[in-house]
C-alpha cells in the first residue's frame, strides 16, 4: 500500500490551521497543512498558493538532493491542494449563471494546481460559488501525489542530470505522472464517483491541467502564461505570416522577439513569438497578442489534420479559455460557391473520428448563437458589405470535416453522396473537431472558412493559382477572425458563457 500524503492526517476543524512538519530520516520535512474554512475568496487563494508552493518547495528540494546522490528511507510525497464545498440545499441566488454553483446538496472537491497562473480563474469560481450558496470555503492539503515531473518548470527536464541507475530508481523514491489520475471522465459525463467519495467540482484534476501544461510548451514553443483567452486556430501558414505582421504592427515593432511593454492604445502590451533554440519552429508554434488581463489573441497553427486539432485543443482547453475560433481554407461543395467565399459552420459531419470515443457521433454540435452572430457582423464591418451583396460572399451551412487528406480520390459516389445528403456546403479536415472539442470542454466554438478549391467540380489547387489566392484573401479573412474576437469580448462573458453547453449535472468551475 503507497505511503499516505501528509495532507491526509489533516485536521477538518473550523479555526485556526496550521502548517506543520514531518522529519523524515534524512532531516528533510514534509508539509501538512490543517484544512482551513474561508467566507473570503481572497484568503481562500492566497491559502492554495501556501500550499502549493510548500509542496513544490519541497519535491524540489528533494530531488536536488536525489541528484546529488541522495538515498530516502522512505517515499518523498507531497499533495495538491484542494478546494471543498458542501452544501445541503439546491437553491442558489441566480438561475441565470452557467456556472459558479453547483447541481444540488453534497460535498464537491476538486484538486487545483499553479495558484500563480490560475489565481484569477480561481478567485472568480470562488466568488461565485460563495454567492450562490452562502457556504464557506474549505482548502487543505489533499491525497493526489503532485508528480515530481510537475514540481519542475516547463522547460525543465529533470530526468538529463541523472545516470541511468538513478532513473531506473526513480519511481521509488518519486510519484510519477499517473495517466489513471488524468482521464477526462468528468468532461466526458461518464465520471462516476465511488460512494461517499466527493463530487467534482471542476473539469479537471490537477495532474491533468500539469500534463497539459507541460504539453503545451512542448507543442506551441510558448509558456501557458503568455497564452490568451480568445484563440484563434489556422491550418495554413500564410495567415501565421500575417497575424505576425499584425501584432508587430500594433505593437510598433518591425522584427521578431517579442515586442511590448507599452499599451498599443488597444489594451495590448506585448506580442510574444515561439521560442525557437533549435531554429525550427515547433509543431503547432502559437504567438500571442498579450492583454495584462489575458484578454488579448493566441493564433496556433495546427498545421494539417484533425488529430492535431484534438491534440493542441485537449491542452489548451484546460487554461479556461472564454472562446476558439477556426480560420482556415476548404473545399466548396456546390457549384455556386467561388474562391474566396466564406463559409460560416452552423452544423458539422465529423468524419474526423478522432473523437469518436470520447464524444459520440449523435451527439450535436449546435451554433452558437453569440459566437454566430459576431462572426457574421466581423465580416460584414471588414468586408463594407451588407444585406444581399454580404449572402454573395458568405454562405452559412453545415461543414464536414474529414481525416482522409485525399477524400477526392475516393470512389465518386461515396462521399459525395454522403456530403450531399448532409447538406454539407464545404469540407476540411479540423472545423469539426475543434468545434466538438470546444462542447466537450464547455468552450464556446464558432468556424469561419475560406474556399480555396472546389474539387468535385475540377476546380482544384494549383501551386501559382494557390499562392495568388491565399495572398489576396488572408489579410481579410484574418481581420475578421480577429475583429468577431474583439466583439465577443466587448459583449461580456455571462453572455458568452451561456448554459446551452452545460450538462445535467455540471460541474460548478467555468
Amino acid at each position: 500500500m503507497p505511503r499516505q500524503c501528509a495532507g491526509e492526517r489533516r485536521d477538518r476543524q473550523t479555526g485556526n490551521g496550521s502548517v506543520q512538519a514531518i522529519a523524515l530520516e534524512s532531516g528533510m520535512q514534509s508539509p501538512v497543512f490543517t484544512e482551513q474554512v474561508f467566507d473570503d475568496p481572497q484568503a481562500a487563494v492566497r491559502r492554495i498558493a501556501e500550499i502549493h508552493a510548500a509542496s513544490i518547495a519541497y519535491l524540489r528540494d528533494a530531488f536536488r538532493r536525489y541528484v546529488a546522490g541522495a538515498d530516502f528511507a522512505q517515499r518523498i510525497r507531497a499533495c495538491y491542494p484542494y478546494v471543498r464545498i458542501e452544501t445541503s440545499t439546491v437553491a442558489r441566488h441566480d438561475s441565470r449563471l452557467a456556472y459558479g454553483f453547483v447541481g444540488g446538496p453534497g460535498t464537491y472537491e476538486t484538486t487545483v494546481t499553479r495558484p500563480e497562473l490560475f489565481g484569477r480563474y480561481y478567485l472568480e469560481q470562488l466568488r461565485l460559488l460563495v454567492a450562490s450558496h452562502d457556504v464557506p470555503i474549505r482548502i487543505g492539503m489533499g491525497t493526489q501525489p503532485i508528480p515530481v515531473h510537475f514540481s519542475f518548470a516547463e522547460s525543465e527536464h529533470i530526468e538529463a542530470a541523472l545516470d541511468p541507475a538513478r532513473i531506473a530508481r526513480l519511481p521509488d523514491v518519486f510519484d510519477l505522472p499517473d495517466l489513471h489520475a488524468m482521464d477526462d471522465g468528468i468532461a466526458n459525463g461518464t465520471h462516476e464517483p465511488p460512494p461517499g467519495q466527493p463530487l467534482p467540482l471542476a473539469l479537471f484534476t490537477a495532474p491533468r491541467v500539469d500534463y497539459s501544461l507541460h504539453r503545451l510548451r512542448h507543442y506551441t514553443g510558448t509558456s501557458p502564461e503568455q497564452f490568451q483567452n480568445f484563440v484563434l486556430f489556422t491550418n495554413y501558414q500564410f495567415y501565421v505570416d500575417e497575424f505576425v505582421r499584425i501584432g508587430r504592427e500594433v505593437m510598433g515593432k518591425d522584427e521578431g522577439g517579442d515586442a511590448g511593454g507599452e499599451d498599443s492604445g488597444d489594451g495590448y502590451t506585448a506580442f510574444v513569438e515561439p521560442a525557437t533554440p533549435s531554429g525550427r519552429l515547433p509543431q503547432m508554434p502559437a504567438w500571442h497578442l498579450v492583454r495584462p488581463d489575458r484578454s488579448g489573441i493566441t493564433m496556433v497553427n495546427i498545421g494539417v489534420g484533425p488529430s492535431n486539432a484534438k491534440t493542441i485543443t485537449d491542452h489548451i482547453a484546460v487554461l479556461r479559455p472564454h472562446a476558439w475560433l477556426m480560420l482556415g481554407h476548404c473545399a466548396g461543395l456546390r457549384n455556386t460557391q467561388r474562391l474566396g467565399d466564406y463559409v460560416l459552420a452552423h452544423g458539422y459531419v465529423r468524419e474526423d473520428r478522432v473523437l469518436d470515443e470520447e464524444l459520440p457521433l449523435w451527439v450535436p454540435i449546435p451554433a452558437l448563437a453569440e459566437v454566430q452572430l459576431a462572426l457574421e457582423k466581423a465580416v460584414a464591418e471588414v468586408t463594407q458589405l451588407s444585406g444581399y451583396e454580404l449572402k454573395r460572399i458568405m454562405r452559412t451551412g453545415t461543414v464536414a470535416s474529414t481525416d482522409n487528406r485525399n477524400w477526392e480520390l475516393l470512389p465518386h459516389r461515396g462521399p459525395s453522396l454522403r456530403f450531399s445528403q448532409s447538406r454539407a456546403v464545404a469540407l476540411d479536415m479540423e472545423s469539426a473537431t475543434i468545434a466538438a472539442n470546444g462542447f466537450r470542454f464547455r468552450v464556446p466554438y464558432g468556424t469561419l472558412l475560406c474556399v480555396s478549391d472546389k474539387p468535385l467540380h475540377g476546380d482544384i489547387k494549383l501551386p501559382g493559382m494557390a499562392d495568388r489566392f491565399y495572398r489576396e484573401r488572408v489579410d481579410q479573412h484574418l481581420r475578421i477572425g480577429i475583429r468577431a474576437l474583439e466583439l465577443l469580448r466587448s459583449q461580456g462573458l455571462n453572455r458568452l458563457h451561456s448554459r446551452k453547453l452545460r450538462s445535467f449535472f455540471e460541474v460548478a468551475f467555468q
